[in-house]
């Protein structure tokens, strides 16, 4: 399972790439792995304000419908339209295909999210 340096996860499978006050919001290979092949992603709402663990967007595939959840607070300033006609990037490099950028609010909050190790032992403990 690839689990990137320099990134930030959450207990929901969602990764968060901080530049500045600009997050750049993802699901991670494991949750990726486990939803099998994405067929449909429906993206946040622009300008839209989110807060953290709140439903943003869902991810469909073949096997599943998932929530894509806020790892902070913060408003909606791009999405990746890519993915409305090519979802499936998000199964071929889960890391390089972002889903939405947020301008983060409370960057505090960013504390409370786990390091890369942390990410790992979690995903351990689900594979038990």
């Amino acid at each position: 399972m690839n689990i990137p340096e320099g990134l930030l996860y959450t207990d929901e499978h969602e990764w968060i790439r901080v530049e500045g006050n600009t997050g750049y919001i993802g699901i991670t290979d494991y949750a990726q792995h486990h939803l099998g092949d994405i067929v449909f992603v429906e993206l946040p709402e622009l300008d839209a304000s989110v807060a953290k663990g709140e439903p943003v967007g869902v991810i469909e595939s073949v096997k599943a419908v998932a929530n894509l959840y806020s790892p902070a607070d913060g408003t909606i300033i791009s999405v990746n339209e890519e993915l409305e006609d090519s979802p499936e990037l998000l199964n071929l490099e889960p890391y390089e295909n972002w889903i939405a950028t947020i301008e983060i609010s409370d960057p505090g909050q960013l504390q409370e999210l786990m390091s890369p190790a942390a990410y790992s032992e979690f995903c351990s403990g689900l594979e038990d």
